[in-house]
């Protein structure tokens, strides 16, 4: 297994095309393609207006905040988040995440690499 140290800057960032999302860009920057056995780890950057797709999973996610402000929508009831919010989503609930501000909303979040 290799070490992996670089600027998130530098992880290709590409736009997320599924049905339900809207000005949604994603940059997976640990995964299995770097050797990581479990858990992989994602920055999502949602533009002004943008939102990911309402959906559900079998696995969890772990979400922290980095910049920005919005609204963490979870089996129907919105939750606002801004930077430094945890959020932990349980296997199986209904959710999405929402741009509510006028920057980019830009979070973390780390799945189990049979989700990612």
């Amino acid at each position: 297994m290799a070490m992996k140290a670089q600027k998130s800057a530098n992880v290709a960032r590409k736009p997320v095309n599924v049905e339900g999302a809207k000005g949604v860009a994603i940059r997976v920057l640990i995964s299995k393609d770097d050797g990581a056995p479990t858990f992989a780890m994602r920055m999502f950057e949602v533009q002004p207006g943008g939102h990911t797709p309402l959906h559900r999973h079998p696995h969890e996610h772990e979400v922290f905040v980095l910049q920005g402000s919005g609204t963490f929508v979870h089996e129907g009831k919105d939750h606002p988040i801004s930077p430094e919010d945890v959020v932990f989503v349980p296997g199986g609930d209904e959710h999405c995440f929402k741009n509510a501000g006028n920057s980019i909303l830009r979070f973390l979040c780390l799945v189990p690499l049979s989700g990612a």
